[in-house]
């Protein structure tokens, strides 16, 4: 059953922003994960505390949480964190 990791962001630095997409994208990759929406959002109903939302899928929760855990992925959060105001969310598909 597919899983997704659903992330809302807004920017901090967006040239740190450049460097942590290029470096994140091949550890999704590595994982089995893809991107299948990425980009600013659209309020439909309540409060919007985020501007951006990005959601990746892979094959499996446990593949999500490997990927998130990975120490590859680990090592970049410090780069993240100065990139974006960030929050990842775990969602698993029907």
């Amino acid at each position: 059953m597919s899983s997704y990791i659903v992330v809302e962001s807004n920017v901090l630095d967006s040239e740190k922003l450049a460097q942590y997409s290029q470096l994140a994208a091949p550890t999704v990759a590595k994982f089995g994960g893809r991107f299948i929406a990425k980009g600013p959002a659209q309020a439909l109903h309540g409060d919007q505390a985020y501007v951006a939302k990005a959601v990746i899928e892979f094959a499996t929760e446990q593949q999500a949480k490997d990927w998130y855990h990975s120490e590859d992925y680990q090592a970049l959060i410090e780069l993240r964190n100065q990139a974006l105001d960030s929050r990842f969310q775990l969602v698993a598909g029907l």
